[in-house]
């Protein structure tokens, strides 16, 4: 991946989602009953997630997963066992269906039997369902003995389910030390502001910056806020801090540099194939795109699960960060990966509804 650095052209960020509220949501382009084939809708990332959701259900065995086309403006939906049915089903939602060797759950089986014989620190996997297989990462740690426990374990789930790459970097959260914020000798970022269930005030950051320090400041060393909950290692990596000033100026958006505000209109699901803007407090506004979902990562501080991959470059202080949609949807909060902003790498983000529901917080 070359370095890329996200531009907000012409009105800066009101560009952004203006630009965003002109893109077709679902064209008129289903056929008329009884004149033909149907034809596959356009759709935004948005809504073809929530289509793929709703045929992923219906579809049962036969669902392999799902993709935004962001150049097509399609939702391609995997279709395992040439299910008929399935795919004409795939076809009446607007979506392009494509008939793949493995189903959802023969991946989702896969991931789980990675978990249990290749935890090895250094590595870490996702489903692809472009290639319909699991994809596994090895960083350049993982070696002799336990490059050989990884290659053995890949080579078990049988032909065609996983795949291995090789990454230049070393995993690791991006806590060095949105807005820079500081506790604990540590510089991460603010992700979200956030409405708390008592009817606070407070942001999400990553999980590993919020066991790192219970206080946090702003550059300046004014005092944010203490950290009221914090999930890293585990299932999930995210942090909610309340404000210790109830009227703290706390608005619903992310700065994105230059005096650009993006508004956050709420929090969205990830869709493989969308295109998110990051950012942090190191490296700025980056974007790229989300490449994919339930991601297992194996830290040397110990195994996530749940994350969101994809290939948006990022280094150690952009950990929390916010990732979003050029329509202002909160997807993620940065939480590490490999590589840097010269020579790219992967990078995986805890998904923003994952940790609302945990703390029981809301966006706007």
């Amino acid at each position: 991946m070359t370095k890329r650095k996200a531009v907000l052209a012409g009105a800066g960020a009101t560009g952004i989602v203006a630009a965003a509220i002109l893109l077709p949501n679902a064209n008129a382009s289903q056929s008329p009953a009884g004149s033909g084939p149907v034809v596959a809708q356009k759709m935004t990332a948005a809504s073809a997630a929530g289509v793929a959701e709703k045929l992923g259900d219906r579809l049962g065995d036969a669902y392999g997963g799902a993709y935004y086309d962001a150049g097509k403006q399609q939702l391609v939906v995997n279709v395992a066992g040439g299910d008929d049915d399935a795919e004409a089903a795939v076809a009446q939602a607007g979506a392009v269906p494509r008939a793949v060797r493995n189903s959802t759950a023969t991946l989702k089986s896969a991931t789980g039997t990675l978990s249990r014989r290749a935890a090895i620190p250094g590595t870490a996997w996702a489903v692809d369902p472009r290639t319909n297989q699991v994809l596994v990462t090895a960083d350049r740690t993982v070696t002799g003995q336990r490059w050989d426990r990884l290659e053995t374990a890949v080579e078990a789930l049988g032909d065609g389910v996983a795949r291995i790459q090789k990454s230049k970097g070393e995993f690791k959260p991006f806590a060095d030390g949105g807005d820079a914020i500081f506790g604990g000798g540590s510089r991460c970022s603010l992700g979200f502001n956030v409405t708390t269930q008592d009817g606070g005030r407070g942001f999400l950051t990553a999980g590993h910056c919020g066991v790192a320090a219970d206080r946090w400041t702003d550059e300046n060393g004014a005092e944010l806020g203490t950290v009221q909950a914090a999930t890293f290692p585990g299932e999930g990596d995210f942090a909610l801090v309340t404000y210790d000033d109830p009227g703290a100026d706390a608005p619903d958006v992310v700065d994105v540099g230059g005096g650009q505000t993006v508004p956050i209109r709420g929090a969205a699901e990830a869709a493989v194939g969308q295109q998110v803007f990051r950012m942090g407090s190191t490296t700025g506004l980056r974007d790229g795109q989300v490449t994919g979902l339930n991601a297992t990562v194996n830290y040397p501080e110990g195994t996530v699960t749940g994350l969101i991959q994809t290939d948006v470059c990022a280094e150690p202080g952009d950990s929390g960060g916010a990732l979003f949609t050029r329509d202002g949807a909160a997807i993620g909060l940065t939480s590490g990966g490999s590589g840097n902003c010269d020579v790219g790498g992967e990078t995986f983000f805890q998904p923003v509804t994952t940790a609302l529901d945990a703390v029981g917080a809301r966006i706007p």
